[in-house]
C-alpha cells in the first residue's frame, strides 16, 4: 500500500505514518488500515501482546494523579465552580481508560468491538475539550456555579458533543452514507480544529479574567505552562514521532513524550484553578477562624471607658475576644492606672457615672 507522505486537510495519511494513533487501523484504503513507520516495541505478557508498554506506565500515573486531583476539588466546597470542574477531571479520567484499552491491544484491533471503544475514546476527548471551554465562562458569571441549570447544561451538551464525535467516527469507520475511511474529513474537523478551538477559548477567556479582574498575574504562568506542555506535545507525537522513535531504537515513541505532556498540561490547568479560587474558610467543612485579641487599654478620658470591664471575656460571632480590663465592674485584667493618679481618676469616674447613670 502505497501513502501520501504530506500533511493534507482532511487526510490522516501522514499522521499515522508518524504516530500510531487508535484511530488509524480503522482508516486507510485496504482492511489493514493506516500503520506507523515506527512505533514503540511490544512486550509479551501471558501469551498476548502488549502494545505501548511506556505508555501505559504513564497512562496509570495520569490515573492516580487524577483521582488526587478529583479529591482536591471536590474538597474546596466553597470555591467557585467546583462542581463544573470536577466534570472535566472526570471525563479526562474515562479518556485515559479508553486510551489505555485501544492503544495498548487488551482489545484487539481484529475484534468487533474495536470501533466502538476508539469512537468512545475520540467522543469522551471531545467532550473534554468542550467541558474545559465551558469552564471558562464560569468566571463571567453568566450563570450562578453549582446550580441545577449550570450543571445541567454542561452535562447534557457534554453529552451532546460526545455523541457527534461518536457517530461520525463509527460513519467513517463503516463508511455510512458519505463517509469515507480514505478522506475521513468529518473526524480530522473535529479532532483537530474543533478540540483546538476549545481549548484556545478558555486559555483566552482566562487570560482575559485574570488581568481585568485579579490583583495579580501569578496564574497566568499556570495557564501559560499548560498551554506550552500541551502544544509541544502535539508537535512531538504529529510531526516529530517516528525519527524520536528511529533515535531510541524502538524503546518509546511520541505518544509517550504526547501522553506526559497531556497530562502536564492537566495538572497546570488544575494548578491555575487552584490559584485563583480561594475558599470562605467562614463556611467550610472543619475550618478555623482566626482569633484576633485586642490588647490596647482604653483610654481614660473615653466616656465609654466605665463600661470597659463588661466587653471582658466576650466572643464575638466573627470569633474575636476582647481583652478584660480592670474597672470598678470586677474585671481580672489589666491593673487599674488610678494606681498612679488616684484623685483625678476617682472624680472622673463618679462624674461620668452620674452622666450615664442618673438618679430615678
Amino acid at each position: 500500500m502505497s501513502y501520501d507522505f504530506s500533511y493534507r486537510f482532511g487526510y490522516y495519511d501522514k499522521i499515522c505514518t508518524t504516530v500510531q494513533m487508535a484511530a488509524c487501523p480503522l482508516l486507510g484504503e485496504g482492511d489493514i488500515g493506516l500503520e506507523p513507520t515506527c512505533y514503540a516495541r511490544n512486550i509479551e505478557v501471558g501469551n498476548s501482546l502488549i502494545f505501548q508498554a511506556a505508555s501505559l506506565i504513564i497512562d496509570i500515573v495520569a490515573l492516580f494523579m487524577t483521582v488526587i486531583m478529583i479529591f482536591h476539588v471536590r474538597s474546596k466546597y466553597t470555591a467557585v465552580g467546583r462542581k463544573e470542574m470536577v466534570m472535566f477531571f472526570y471525563l479526562y479520567f474515562v479518556m485515559i481508560i479508553l486510551d489505555f484499552l485501544t492503544i495498548s491491544g487488551i482489545i484487539p484491533i481484529s475484534s468487533v468491538v474495536y470501533p466502538y471503544f476508539v469512537a468512545a475514546y475520540l467522543g469522551a476527548t471531545s467532550a473534554m475539550c468542550w467541558c474545559l471551554m465551558l469552564n471558562g465562562f464560569i468566571g463571567y458569571q453568566w450563570t450562578e456555579d453549582g446550580t441545577a441549570l449550570t450543571l445541567w447544561t454542561f452535562r447534557l451538551s457534554s453529552l451532546l458533543i460526545f455523541g457527534l464525535m461518536f457517530f461520525i467516527s463509527i460513519a467513517t469507520f463503516k463508511e455510512v452514507g458519505s463517509f469515507s475511511r480514505s478522506h475521513p474529513i468529518g473526524l480530522f474537523i473535529m479532532y483537530f480544529i474543533f478540540n483546538p478551538f476549545c481549548l484556545l477559548v478558555y486559555v483566552v477567556l482566562q487570560i482575559i479574567l485574570v488581568v481585568n479582574t485579579l490583583d495579580e498575574y501569578w496564574p497566568l504562568g499556570n495557564i501559560s505552562f499548560a498551554l506550552v506542555f500541551f502544544v509541544i506535545g502535539q508537535v512531538i507525537q504529529i510531526f516529530l514521532s517516528d525519527k524520536i522513535c528511529d533515535a531510541i531504537k524502538h524503546y518509546v515513541d511520541g505518544v509517550f513524550f504526547g501522553n506526559i505532556c497531556t497530562l502536564l498540561s492537566v495538572m497546570m490547568i488544575y494548578k491555575y484553578w487552584d490559584s485563583i479560587t480561594k475558599e470562605d474558610l467562614e463556611f467550610s467543612v472543619g475550618g478555623k477562624g482566626n482569633v484576633w485579641e485586642v490588647k490596647e487599654l482604653l483610654n481614660e478620658d473615653d466616656e465609654f471607658a466605665p463600661y470597659a470591664g463588661q466587653a471582658a471575656n466576650t466572643i464575638g460571632h466573627a470569633g474575636v475576644s476582647f481583652a478584660n480590663t480592670n474597672s470598678q465592674y470586677g474585671g481580672q485584667g489589666y491593673p487599674l492606672q488610678q494606681q498612679h493618679y488616684p484623685q483625678q481618676q476617682q472624680q472622673q469616674q463618679q462624674h461620668y457615672q452620674q452622666q450615664a447613670y442618673p438618679p430615678y
